[in-house]
């Protein structure tokens, strides 16, 4: 680790960046094939169109898609400007994560926790599920983590209080609040602890409702047609992680004035 640590800055910014790069790529994977119930391992990588296998030069994160012009080389369908979006948006997450935390603990949870978020975000747009496969395995590393960084109790609390009250939702709401977001947020619970889920919570309804309204009065779509709630809560999640000790404490001044 001290080999690491005194490596220069600007070195291990453009590391960092170019991993989060090599990191979405493989989250693109995930975001394709995970609602389909398909292998992240096997087939390797292949054009959504015609199915040709993507050569290794034709899969270099960003770079790949640009000398190709965003088209697959053999049938020359378009590739969705999706994928290097992912791939960029992880890369700057890894990046202002490392400007945040530096080589650490957090950081080494973040390496995880942000692009599991970047593929939440996008598979819950598109397919409105969040899958089982992602939030059960985080429900585990969230205690762990959690365990480790703010206390057993602390974590475990979080994971009840979080859980619970959207468990609570989906009771009285006949099914309003969906089961991917419950075991979501209990995730993320048992990560960060009672006191900020319920930050993710307020930051995540805020958003949801800013945008929601925004988009029946604005943009006149349906209820039907709005994003689901869990991109909001993967905003609310990266906000409390970058500032939830901040926000806490000004709601707690705020109190004593």
């Amino acid at each position: 680790m001290e080999i690491i640590n005194s490596l220069p800055f600007p070195l291990m910014a453009t590391t960092l960046f170019f991993l989060g790069l090599a990191i979405g790529s493989f989250a693109n994977v995930c975001i394709y094939r995970l609602p389909k119930k398909e292998s992240i391992v096997f087939p390797k990588s292949h054009c959504p169109a015609c199915s040709a296998p993507v050569r290794p030069l034709d899969n270099l994160p960003v770079l790949s898609y640009l000398i190709l012009g965003g088209k697959c080389r053999d049938c020359k369908n378009r590739i969705s400007a999706i994928y290097p979006s992912v791939e960029v948006i992880t890369g700057l997450l890894l990046l202002a994560g490392y400007f945040k935390f530096g080589l650490s603990f957090d950081f080494l949870v973040y390496l995880v926790v942000a692009p599991a978020l970047v593929i939440i975000t996008a598979i819950d747009i598109e397919h409105q599920i969040i899958p089982d496969v992602i939030t059960l395995p985080g429900i585990i590393f969230g205690l762990a983590a959690g365990s480790y960084s703010i206390g057993y109790f602390n974590s475990f609390m979080g994971f009840l209080v979080g859980g619970g009250l959207f468990y609570l939702l989906a009771v009285l709401s006949n099914g309003g609040m969906g089961g991917g977001d419950i075991k979501y947020i209990a995730a993320a619970g048992a990560l960060v602890g009672w006191q900020k889920v319920l930050l993710i919570i307020f930051i995540g309804a805020f958003l949801g409702s800013f945008v929601g309204l925004f988009q029946i009065v604005v943009q006149k779509k349906s209820r039907k047609s709005l994003i689901p709630f869990g991109p909001f809560l993967a905003v609310a999640t990266l906000i409390t992680l970058f500032y939830g000790n901040l926000l806490l404490k000004l709601y707690l001044d705020s109190l004593t004035n």
